[in-house]
Protein backbone atom coordinates (compact mmCIF):
# COMPACT_ATOMS: atom_id res chain seq x y z
CA UNK A 1 0.00 0.00 0.00
CA UNK A 2 1.44 3.05 -1.12
CA UNK A 3 0.07 6.49 1.28
CA UNK A 4 1.22 9.79 -0.32
CA UNK A 5 -1.53 12.07 2.13
CA UNK A 6 -2.49 11.09 5.59
CA UNK A 7 -6.51 12.53 5.85
CA UNK A 8 -8.79 12.68 8.83
CA UNK A 9 -10.02 8.79 8.82
CA UNK A 10 -6.51 7.79 8.09
CA UNK A 11 -5.14 9.50 10.89
CA UNK A 12 -7.80 8.21 13.18
CA UNK A 13 -7.40 4.91 12.47
CA UNK A 14 -3.44 5.18 12.60
CA UNK A 15 -3.85 6.76 16.18
CA UNK A 16 -6.77 3.99 17.21
CA UNK A 17 -4.45 1.38 15.84
CA UNK A 18 -1.49 1.97 17.67
CA UNK A 19 -3.75 2.20 20.77
CA UNK A 20 -4.99 -1.15 20.20
CA UNK A 21 -1.53 -3.15 19.46
CA UNK A 22 -0.02 -1.47 22.66
CA UNK A 23 -3.50 -2.59 24.47
CA UNK A 24 -3.09 -5.93 23.41
CA UNK A 25 0.61 -6.04 24.04
CA UNK A 26 0.86 -4.12 27.40
CA UNK A 27 1.50 -6.80 29.65
CA UNK A 28 4.79 -7.35 27.84
CA UNK A 29 5.12 -3.70 28.27
CA UNK A 30 4.63 -4.07 32.16
CA UNK A 31 7.44 -6.87 32.28
CA UNK A 32 10.42 -4.88 31.54
CA UNK A 33 10.55 -3.19 34.73
CA UNK A 34 13.82 -2.66 35.89
CA UNK A 35 13.07 -3.67 39.39
CA UNK A 36 11.43 -7.51 39.68
CA UNK A 37 8.64 -6.43 41.51
CA UNK A 38 5.29 -7.20 40.93
CA UNK A 39 3.89 -3.55 40.19
CA UNK A 40 5.29 -2.67 36.74
CA UNK A 41 2.52 -0.59 35.11
CA UNK A 42 4.35 1.38 32.43
CA UNK A 43 2.80 -0.44 29.29
CA UNK A 44 -0.56 0.17 31.31
CA UNK A 45 -0.03 3.84 32.15
CA UNK A 46 0.97 4.12 28.84
CA UNK A 47 -2.10 2.42 27.11
CA UNK A 48 -4.86 4.27 29.38
CA UNK A 49 -2.99 7.89 28.67
CA UNK A 50 -3.45 7.03 24.71
CA UNK A 51 -6.56 5.50 25.27
CA UNK A 52 -8.01 8.70 26.98
CA UNK A 53 -7.16 10.16 23.80
CA UNK A 54 -8.99 8.17 21.18
CA UNK A 55 -11.61 8.15 23.35
CA UNK A 56 -11.81 11.68 22.91
CA UNK A 57 -10.93 11.00 19.16
CA UNK A 58 -13.85 9.03 18.23
CA UNK A 59 -16.24 10.84 19.59
CA UNK A 60 -14.92 13.94 17.67
CA UNK A 61 -17.28 14.31 14.51
CA UNK A 62 -14.83 17.83 12.91
CA UNK A 63 -13.81 17.19 9.70
CA UNK A 64 -10.58 18.91 10.34
CA UNK A 65 -7.22 16.91 10.69
CA UNK A 66 -6.14 19.63 13.20
CA UNK A 67 -9.03 19.71 15.57
CA UNK A 68 -9.32 15.94 15.72
CA UNK A 69 -5.13 16.21 16.65
CA UNK A 70 -6.02 18.91 19.41
CA UNK A 71 -8.56 16.53 20.69
CA UNK A 72 -6.23 13.68 20.84
CA UNK A 73 -3.62 15.92 22.36
CA UNK A 74 -6.19 17.00 25.00
CA UNK A 75 -7.62 13.95 25.87
CA UNK A 76 -4.07 11.92 26.28
CA UNK A 77 -3.39 15.14 28.02
CA UNK A 78 -6.05 14.67 30.72
CA UNK A 79 -5.79 10.87 31.14
CA UNK A 80 -1.91 10.89 31.15
CA UNK A 81 -0.63 8.26 33.96
CA UNK A 82 3.43 7.85 34.98
CA UNK A 83 6.13 9.53 33.83
CA UNK A 84 6.11 7.80 30.13
CA UNK A 85 2.52 8.23 30.45
CA UNK A 86 3.04 12.16 30.53
CA UNK A 87 5.90 12.08 28.32
CA UNK A 88 3.80 9.99 25.61
CA UNK A 89 0.69 12.74 26.01
CA UNK A 90 3.49 15.67 25.14
CA UNK A 91 4.49 13.48 21.62
CA UNK A 92 0.81 14.22 20.40
CA UNK A 93 0.72 17.57 21.69
CA UNK A 94 3.83 17.84 19.76
CA UNK A 95 2.00 16.50 16.64
CA UNK A 96 -0.84 18.92 17.12
CA UNK A 97 1.57 21.67 17.48
CA UNK A 98 3.30 20.28 14.28
CA UNK A 99 -0.14 20.71 12.44
CA UNK A 100 -1.16 23.88 13.28
CA UNK A 101 0.47 25.43 10.30
CA UNK A 102 -0.87 23.94 8.05
CA UNK A 103 -3.68 25.35 5.66
CA UNK A 104 -5.36 22.19 3.97
CA UNK A 105 -6.69 19.13 5.66
CA UNK A 106 -4.14 16.45 4.89
CA UNK A 107 -0.66 15.58 5.48
CA UNK A 108 1.74 15.40 3.22
CA UNK A 109 5.23 13.58 3.93
CA UNK A 110 7.09 16.38 4.71
CA UNK A 111 4.41 17.25 7.09
CA UNK A 112 3.71 14.15 8.80
CA UNK A 113 7.95 13.97 9.19
CA UNK A 114 7.59 18.07 10.62
CA UNK A 115 5.29 16.40 13.16
CA UNK A 116 7.44 14.03 14.25
CA UNK A 117 9.78 15.89 14.70
CA UNK A 118 7.19 18.33 16.60
CA UNK A 119 6.59 15.62 18.98
CA UNK A 120 10.33 15.12 19.44
CA UNK A 121 10.85 18.80 20.62
CA UNK A 122 7.46 18.91 23.16
CA UNK A 123 8.47 15.23 24.51
CA UNK A 124 11.88 16.81 26.00
CA UNK A 125 10.47 20.26 27.29
CA UNK A 126 8.26 18.33 29.38
CA UNK A 127 11.17 16.77 31.23
CA UNK A 128 13.80 19.63 33.15
CA UNK A 129 16.39 16.68 33.30
CA UNK A 130 16.03 14.10 30.18
CA UNK A 131 17.60 11.12 31.14
CA UNK A 132 18.92 9.70 27.89
CA UNK A 133 18.48 5.87 26.92
CA UNK A 134 14.69 5.83 28.03
CA UNK A 135 11.27 6.55 25.72
CA UNK A 136 13.15 10.49 25.19
CA UNK A 137 15.94 8.84 23.30
CA UNK A 138 14.08 6.46 21.35
CA UNK A 139 11.52 9.51 20.05
CA UNK A 140 14.40 11.67 19.17
CA UNK A 141 16.78 9.21 17.38
CA UNK A 142 13.51 8.31 15.40
CA UNK A 143 12.91 11.30 14.22
CA UNK A 144 16.54 12.60 13.61
CA UNK A 145 17.53 9.57 11.57
CA UNK A 146 14.51 9.40 9.33
CA UNK A 147 14.86 13.35 9.06
CA UNK A 148 18.55 12.47 7.96
CA UNK A 149 16.96 10.26 4.88
CA UNK A 150 13.63 11.80 4.04
CA UNK A 151 14.72 12.34 0.18
CA UNK A 152 15.00 9.07 -0.07
CA UNK A 153 10.67 8.03 0.97
CA UNK A 154 8.14 9.00 -1.82
CA UNK A 155 5.46 7.45 0.43
CA UNK A 156 4.41 7.99 3.93
CA UNK A 157 4.29 4.36 4.58
CA UNK A 158 7.54 3.96 3.51
CA UNK A 159 9.02 6.97 6.17
CA UNK A 160 6.79 5.54 8.69
CA UNK A 161 8.27 1.72 8.04
CA UNK A 162 12.00 3.80 8.17
CA UNK A 163 10.97 5.70 11.46
CA UNK A 164 9.86 2.55 13.14
CA UNK A 165 12.59 0.20 12.86
CA UNK A 166 14.74 3.20 13.80
CA UNK A 167 12.72 3.19 17.37
CA UNK A 168 13.20 -0.25 17.52
CA UNK A 169 16.94 -0.03 16.56
CA UNK A 170 17.12 2.70 19.50
CA UNK A 171 15.24 0.47 21.96
CA UNK A 172 17.42 -2.59 21.32
CA UNK A 173 20.49 0.30 22.44
CA UNK A 174 18.99 1.85 25.70
CA UNK A 175 20.96 -0.97 27.82
CA UNK A 176 24.21 0.72 26.97
CA UNK A 177 22.85 4.21 27.59
CA UNK A 178 21.42 3.24 30.91
CA UNK A 179 23.35 0.74 33.04
CA UNK A 180 20.85 -0.57 35.36
CA UNK A 181 19.08 -1.81 32.18
CA UNK A 182 21.82 -4.04 31.25
CA UNK A 183 22.33 -5.25 34.56
CA UNK A 184 18.59 -6.26 34.51
CA UNK A 185 18.49 -7.58 31.51
CA UNK A 186 15.68 -5.45 29.96
CA UNK A 187 15.21 -2.31 27.39
CA UNK A 188 13.88 0.77 28.48
CA UNK A 189 10.10 0.04 28.95
CA UNK A 190 8.48 3.71 27.77
CA UNK A 191 10.35 3.25 24.87
CA UNK A 192 9.06 -0.52 24.36
CA UNK A 193 5.47 1.12 24.77
CA UNK A 194 6.40 3.53 22.00
CA UNK A 195 7.11 1.37 19.46
CA UNK A 196 4.24 -1.05 20.08
CA UNK A 197 2.28 2.44 19.05
CA UNK A 198 3.97 3.45 16.18
CA UNK A 199 3.88 -0.64 15.22
CA UNK A 200 -0.03 -0.28 15.14
CA UNK A 201 -0.04 2.83 13.27
CA UNK A 202 1.94 1.48 10.43
CA UNK A 203 -0.21 -1.72 10.32
CA UNK A 204 -3.14 0.87 9.81
CA UNK A 205 -0.82 2.39 7.04
CA UNK A 206 -0.57 -1.11 5.33
CA UNK A 207 -4.29 -1.99 5.75
CA UNK A 208 -3.90 -4.23 9.02
CA UNK A 209 -6.71 -2.87 11.61
CA UNK A 210 -6.69 -4.65 14.57
CA UNK A 211 -9.49 -5.57 17.30
CA UNK A 212 -8.61 -5.80 20.68
CA UNK A 213 -8.35 -8.43 22.47
CA UNK A 214 -10.41 -9.52 25.48
CA UNK A 215 -9.21 -8.83 28.45
CA UNK A 216 -8.69 -10.80 31.43
CA UNK A 217 -10.61 -9.71 34.35
CA UNK A 218 -8.07 -8.45 36.28
CA UNK A 219 -6.76 -6.25 33.42
CA UNK A 220 -10.53 -4.79 32.96
CA UNK A 221 -10.31 -3.85 36.85
CA UNK A 222 -7.10 -2.07 36.42
CA UNK A 223 -8.65 -0.45 33.39
CA UNK A 224 -10.35 3.11 32.74
CA UNK A 225 -11.79 2.36 29.79
CA UNK A 226 -13.05 -1.73 30.94
CA UNK A 227 -14.01 -0.71 34.29
CA UNK A 228 -17.59 -0.68 35.78
CA UNK A 229 -18.22 2.17 37.87
CA UNK A 230 -19.41 0.60 40.87
CA UNK A 231 -21.00 3.45 43.18
CA UNK A 232 -22.86 5.86 40.52
CA UNK A 233 -22.74 8.88 42.11
CA UNK A 234 -20.30 11.48 42.96
CA UNK A 235 -22.24 13.45 46.12
CA UNK A 236 -20.52 16.27 48.22
CA UNK A 237 -21.62 18.77 50.73
CA UNK A 238 -21.03 21.31 52.75
CA UNK A 239 -22.81 20.66 56.45
CA UNK A 240 -23.06 23.53 58.92
CA UNK A 241 -23.57 21.47 62.11
CA UNK A 242 -26.75 22.41 64.49
CA UNK A 243 -25.18 21.15 67.82
CA UNK A 244 -21.20 21.00 67.06
CA UNK A 245 -20.27 20.27 71.02
CA UNK A 246 -22.37 16.68 70.25
CA UNK A 247 -21.39 15.82 66.67
CA UNK A 248 -19.65 12.73 66.51
CA UNK A 249 -17.85 12.92 63.16
CA UNK A 250 -16.37 9.12 63.52
CA UNK A 251 -19.81 8.28 64.35
CA UNK A 252 -21.00 9.45 60.82
CA UNK A 253 -17.95 8.49 58.94
CA UNK A 254 -19.29 4.82 60.48
CA UNK A 255 -22.35 5.16 58.99
CA UNK A 256 -21.62 6.84 55.26
CA UNK A 257 -19.11 3.97 54.68
CA UNK A 258 -21.61 1.44 54.57
CA UNK A 259 -23.07 3.02 51.87
CA UNK A 260 -20.39 3.65 49.44
CA UNK A 261 -16.68 4.53 48.88
CA UNK A 262 -14.22 7.05 48.34
CA UNK A 263 -15.42 8.57 51.50
CA UNK A 264 -13.83 11.82 52.97
CA UNK A 265 -15.32 13.81 56.10
CA UNK A 266 -13.48 17.00 57.30
CA UNK A 267 -14.55 18.76 60.01
CA UNK A 268 -13.32 22.78 60.60
CA UNK A 269 -15.08 24.14 63.69
CA UNK A 270 -19.06 23.95 62.89
CA UNK A 271 -18.88 22.86 58.86
CA UNK A 272 -18.60 19.56 57.91
CA UNK A 273 -16.99 18.61 54.25
CA UNK A 274 -18.15 15.04 52.89
CA UNK A 275 -17.46 13.98 49.89
CA UNK A 276 -18.31 9.82 49.02
CA UNK A 277 -19.26 7.71 45.36
CA UNK A 278 -22.94 6.02 46.41
CA UNK A 279 -25.64 4.16 44.59
CA UNK A 280 -28.23 5.92 47.51
CA UNK A 281 -27.10 9.48 47.57
CA UNK A 282 -30.68 10.28 48.56
CA UNK A 283 -29.97 7.86 52.03
CA UNK A 284 -26.69 9.44 52.28
CA UNK A 285 -28.14 13.23 52.68
CA UNK A 286 -31.08 11.93 54.53
CA UNK A 287 -28.52 10.57 57.38
CA UNK A 288 -26.46 14.11 57.13
CA UNK A 289 -29.20 16.49 57.62
CA UNK A 290 -29.71 14.82 60.80
CA UNK A 291 -26.76 16.99 62.19
CA UNK A 292 -27.26 20.20 60.04
CA UNK A 293 -28.57 22.43 57.47
CA UNK A 294 -26.29 21.71 53.94
CA UNK A 295 -24.99 25.07 52.75
CA UNK A 296 -23.42 23.47 49.48
CA UNK A 297 -24.41 20.29 47.50
CA UNK A 298 -23.69 18.90 44.51
CA UNK A 299 -24.78 14.78 42.99
CA UNK A 300 -22.78 14.02 39.69
CA UNK A 301 -23.22 10.96 37.75
CA UNK A 302 -19.94 9.21 37.10
CA UNK A 303 -21.13 7.11 34.20
CA UNK A 304 -22.29 10.48 32.10
CA UNK A 305 -18.69 12.28 33.10
CA UNK A 306 -17.25 9.45 31.22
CA UNK A 307 -19.26 10.57 27.77
CA UNK A 308 -16.76 13.28 26.30
CA UNK A 309 -15.44 16.18 27.23
CA UNK A 310 -17.89 18.49 25.74
CA UNK A 311 -19.80 17.30 28.35
CA UNK A 312 -17.30 16.93 30.78
CA UNK A 313 -16.40 20.70 30.11
CA UNK A 314 -19.73 21.93 30.90
CA UNK A 315 -20.23 20.25 34.52
CA UNK A 316 -16.93 20.84 35.27
CA UNK A 317 -17.98 25.20 34.49
CA UNK A 318 -20.79 24.43 36.74
CA UNK A 319 -18.85 23.41 39.38
CA UNK A 320 -16.40 25.57 39.15
CA UNK A 321 -19.36 28.35 39.20
CA UNK A 322 -20.86 26.67 42.28
CA UNK A 323 -16.98 27.08 43.86
CA UNK A 324 -16.56 30.37 42.70
CA UNK A 325 -19.44 31.37 45.29
CA UNK A 326 -17.27 29.31 48.32
CA UNK A 327 -14.74 31.58 50.16
CA UNK A 328 -11.38 29.55 49.47
CA UNK A 329 -9.26 28.52 52.42
CA UNK A 330 -5.76 29.36 52.88
CA UNK A 331 -4.43 25.81 52.72
CA UNK A 332 -5.08 22.29 51.89
CA UNK A 333 -2.77 19.01 51.20
CA UNK A 334 -3.53 16.52 48.27
CA UNK A 335 -2.21 12.86 48.57
CA UNK A 336 -1.82 10.21 47.04
CA UNK A 337 -1.79 6.59 48.76
CA UNK A 338 -2.91 3.13 48.60
CA UNK A 339 -4.28 0.64 51.30
CA UNK A 340 -6.91 2.05 53.86
CA UNK A 341 -4.86 2.52 57.17
CA UNK A 342 -2.04 4.52 54.91
CA UNK A 343 -5.07 6.42 53.38
CA UNK A 344 -6.64 7.12 56.96
CA UNK A 345 -3.08 7.93 58.20
CA UNK A 346 -2.39 10.73 55.95
CA UNK A 347 -5.93 12.34 56.21
CA UNK A 348 -5.07 12.27 60.49
CA UNK A 349 -1.76 14.16 59.60
CA UNK A 350 -3.64 16.41 57.76
CA UNK A 351 -4.14 15.96 54.01
CA UNK A 352 -7.48 17.28 52.84
CA UNK A 353 -7.99 14.83 49.53
CA UNK A 354 -6.52 11.70 49.19
CA UNK A 355 -6.12 10.00 45.76
CA UNK A 356 -5.85 6.21 45.72
CA UNK A 357 -3.47 4.58 43.94
CA UNK A 358 0.20 5.01 43.67
CA UNK A 359 1.70 1.61 43.51
CA UNK A 360 0.24 -0.60 40.38
CA UNK A 361 -2.38 2.63 39.68
CA UNK A 362 -0.59 5.96 39.08
CA UNK A 363 -3.43 8.83 39.10
CA UNK A 364 -3.70 10.79 35.54
CA UNK A 365 -3.42 14.25 35.34
CA UNK A 366 -7.28 14.94 35.35
CA UNK A 367 -7.35 12.94 38.46
CA UNK A 368 -5.24 15.96 40.14
CA UNK A 369 -6.75 18.68 38.55
CA UNK A 370 -10.39 17.71 39.89
CA UNK A 371 -8.58 17.17 43.31
CA UNK A 372 -7.25 20.86 43.19
CA UNK A 373 -10.51 22.36 42.22
CA UNK A 374 -11.92 20.05 44.54
CA UNK A 375 -10.12 21.41 47.84
CA UNK A 376 -10.70 25.07 47.01
CA UNK A 377 -7.82 26.65 48.64
CA UNK A 378 -5.42 29.32 47.70
CA UNK A 379 -2.36 27.41 48.65
CA UNK A 380 -2.40 23.80 47.45
CA UNK A 381 0.23 21.32 48.52
CA UNK A 382 0.44 17.89 46.24
CA UNK A 383 2.83 15.10 48.32
CA UNK A 384 2.65 12.33 45.36
CA UNK A 385 4.35 9.19 47.48
CA UNK A 386 5.34 7.82 44.30
CA UNK A 387 8.30 9.02 41.92
CA UNK A 388 6.28 7.80 38.59
CA UNK A 389 3.13 10.41 40.19
CA UNK A 390 4.99 13.29 39.73
CA UNK A 391 5.08 14.04 36.58
CA UNK A 392 1.33 13.80 36.42
CA UNK A 393 0.75 16.16 38.93
CA UNK A 394 3.32 18.81 38.18
CA UNK A 395 0.98 18.87 34.81
CA UNK A 396 -1.83 19.08 36.69
CA UNK A 397 -0.56 21.79 38.83
CA UNK A 398 0.31 24.15 35.94
CA UNK A 399 -3.21 23.73 34.32
CA UNK A 400 -5.01 24.87 37.18
CA UNK A 401 -5.56 29.10 37.70
CA UNK A 402 -6.40 30.88 40.60
CA UNK A 403 -4.73 28.84 42.84
CA UNK A 404 -0.99 28.25 44.11
CA UNK A 405 -0.27 25.13 43.78
CA UNK A 406 2.98 23.09 44.45
CA UNK A 407 4.48 19.93 44.26
CA UNK A 408 7.01 18.09 46.83
CA UNK A 409 9.41 15.63 45.59
CA UNK A 410 7.83 12.99 48.16
CA UNK A 411 9.11 9.45 46.00
CA UNK A 412 7.70 7.14 48.74
CA UNK A 413 4.99 6.83 51.42
CA UNK A 414 7.57 7.48 53.72
CA UNK A 415 9.21 10.72 52.59
CA UNK A 416 5.53 11.90 52.68
CA UNK A 417 4.42 10.82 55.81
CA UNK A 418 7.89 12.54 57.04
CA UNK A 419 7.07 15.44 55.23
CA UNK A 420 3.50 16.16 57.02
CA UNK A 421 5.11 15.90 60.18
CA UNK A 422 6.42 19.17 59.47
CA UNK A 423 3.61 20.86 57.91
CA UNK A 424 2.64 24.05 59.89
CA UNK A 425 -1.08 25.64 58.23
CA UNK A 426 0.26 28.73 59.86
CA UNK A 427 3.04 29.13 57.86
CA UNK A 428 3.17 30.43 54.88
CA UNK A 429 4.58 28.04 51.48
CA UNK A 430 7.57 28.90 51.09
CA UNK A 431 8.01 27.73 54.93
CA UNK A 432 6.05 25.13 54.50
CA UNK A 433 7.87 23.79 51.28
CA UNK A 434 11.16 24.38 53.24
CA UNK A 435 10.44 22.35 56.48
CA UNK A 436 8.87 19.56 54.19
CA UNK A 437 11.70 19.00 52.03
CA UNK A 438 13.74 18.44 54.67
CA UNK A 439 11.78 16.02 56.69
CA UNK A 440 11.96 14.18 53.10
CA UNK A 441 15.82 14.52 52.79
CA UNK A 442 16.22 13.17 56.47
CA UNK A 443 14.18 9.99 56.53
CA UNK A 444 14.80 6.60 55.08
CA UNK A 445 12.34 4.92 53.20
CA UNK A 446 11.97 0.91 53.44
CA UNK A 447 9.83 -1.65 51.74
CA UNK A 448 9.76 -5.16 51.39
CA UNK A 449 8.06 -7.33 48.87
CA UNK A 450 8.50 -10.29 46.73
CA UNK A 451 9.94 -10.80 43.21
CA UNK A 452 8.14 -11.48 40.05
CA UNK A 453 11.74 -13.05 38.33
CA UNK A 454 15.39 -14.11 38.02
CA UNK A 455 17.59 -10.71 37.50
CA UNK A 456 20.84 -9.32 39.00
CA UNK A 457 20.77 -5.68 40.41
CA UNK A 458 23.88 -3.84 41.73
CA UNK A 459 24.98 -7.04 42.37
CA UNK A 460 22.20 -8.38 44.18
CA UNK A 461 21.36 -11.75 42.78
CA UNK A 462 17.32 -12.23 42.49
CA UNK A 463 15.20 -15.35 42.24
CA UNK A 464 11.40 -14.97 41.50
CA UNK A 465 9.83 -15.47 44.51
CA UNK A 466 12.33 -13.82 46.68
CA UNK A 467 11.59 -11.48 49.46
CA UNK A 468 13.30 -8.16 48.65
CA UNK A 469 14.62 -5.83 51.05
CA UNK A 470 14.67 -2.02 49.23
CA UNK A 471 16.71 1.20 51.08
CA UNK A 472 15.81 4.55 49.03
CA UNK A 473 15.09 2.95 45.83
CA UNK A 474 18.09 0.16 46.42
CA UNK A 475 17.66 -3.41 46.48
CA UNK A 476 19.59 -4.60 49.54
CA UNK A 477 18.89 -7.99 50.07
CA UNK A 478 16.94 -10.80 48.52
CA UNK A 479 16.16 -14.08 50.38
CA UNK A 480 14.21 -17.28 50.53
CA UNK A 481 12.49 -15.82 54.01
CA UNK A 482 10.63 -12.93 54.77
CA UNK A 483 11.52 -11.99 58.16
CA UNK A 484 15.25 -12.52 56.54
CA UNK A 485 14.79 -9.86 54.38
CA UNK A 486 13.00 -7.77 57.11
CA UNK A 487 16.71 -8.12 59.26
CA UNK A 488 18.39 -7.19 56.27
CA UNK A 489 16.83 -3.86 55.29
CA UNK A 490 16.87 -3.35 59.44
CA UNK A 491 20.13 -3.39 59.68
CA UNK A 492 20.85 -1.49 56.62
CA UNK A 493 18.16 1.36 57.35
CA UNK A 494 18.91 1.66 61.49
CA UNK A 495 21.96 2.75 63.36
CA UNK A 496 22.87 4.47 66.50
CA UNK A 497 21.26 7.62 65.00
CA UNK A 498 18.04 6.57 64.36
CA UNK A 499 15.01 7.83 66.49
CA UNK A 500 11.77 6.22 65.43
CA UNK A 501 10.93 3.63 63.30
CA UNK A 502 7.57 3.55 61.42
CA UNK A 503 5.74 0.12 59.74
CA UNK A 504 2.64 0.45 57.61
CA UNK A 505 1.95 -3.40 57.76
CA UNK A 506 0.14 -5.19 54.56
CA UNK A 507 -2.80 -6.84 54.75
CA UNK A 508 -1.50 -10.26 55.60
CA UNK A 509 1.05 -9.32 58.28
CA UNK A 510 -0.17 -11.22 61.54
CA UNK A 511 0.28 -9.63 65.00
CA UNK A 512 3.09 -12.15 65.70
CA UNK A 513 4.82 -11.12 62.90
CA UNK A 514 4.33 -7.09 63.84
CA UNK A 515 6.19 -8.32 67.55
CA UNK A 516 8.69 -9.71 65.68
CA UNK A 517 9.79 -6.37 63.83
CA UNK A 518 9.94 -4.36 66.62
CA UNK A 519 12.01 -6.98 68.32
CA UNK A 520 14.35 -6.74 65.13
CA UNK A 521 14.34 -3.09 65.65
CA UNK A 522 15.18 -2.77 69.47
CA UNK A 523 17.84 -5.49 69.08
CA UNK A 524 19.41 -2.92 66.84
CA UNK A 525 18.98 0.32 68.58
CA UNK A 526 17.58 -0.15 72.19
CA UNK A 527 16.46 3.20 72.45
CA UNK A 528 14.56 3.77 69.37
CA UNK A 529 10.35 4.10 69.05
CA UNK A 530 8.78 1.62 67.11
CA UNK A 531 5.47 2.31 65.55
CA UNK A 532 3.16 0.17 63.79
CA UNK A 533 0.08 1.48 61.73
CA UNK A 534 -2.19 -1.28 60.02
CA UNK A 535 -1.48 0.06 56.29
CA UNK A 536 -3.48 -2.60 54.52
CA UNK A 537 -1.63 -2.11 51.59
CA UNK A 538 -1.43 -4.96 48.63
CA UNK A 539 2.00 -6.44 47.09
CA UNK A 540 4.21 -4.52 50.18
CA UNK A 541 3.94 -6.21 53.41
CA UNK A 542 6.09 -3.60 55.20
CA UNK A 543 6.72 0.18 54.37
CA UNK A 544 9.09 1.53 56.53
CA UNK A 545 10.24 4.87 57.63
CA UNK A 546 13.27 5.47 59.81
CA UNK A 547 14.17 9.21 61.52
Amino acid sequence: MSVKEIDVDLFKKMVINGAINLKNNHAEVDALNVFPVPDGDTGTNMSMTITSGVRELENCESSSIIENAKVLSRGALMGARGNSGVILSQFFRGIYVGLKEIQHNYLTIEEFMNCLLSGRKIAYKAVMAPVEGTILTVVREAAENTESHLTEFDTIDSLLEFYYHEAEKTLANTPELLPVLKEAGVVDSGGAGFCKIIEGMLMALKGEILKAKEAKPEEEEASDAAQEIKFVYCTEFILDLRKPDTFEERELTATLSLLGDSLVVIREANIVKVHIHTNRPGRVLEIAQKSGEFQTLKIENMHLQHSHLEDGAKGQKATEALKANEPKKEFALIAVCFGDGIVNTFKELGVDYVIEGGQTMNPSTEAFVSAIKAVNAKNVIIIPNNGNVVMAAKQAAGMVRGSKVKVILAKTIAQGYASLINYNPEASMEENLQAMGESIAHVKSGEVTYSVRDTEINGVKIVAGDYMGIADGEIIVSVKEEKDAVKGLLEKMIDDESEIATFFCGKDVTEEEKALVEEMCLEINKNLDVEIIDGNQDIYSYIIAVE
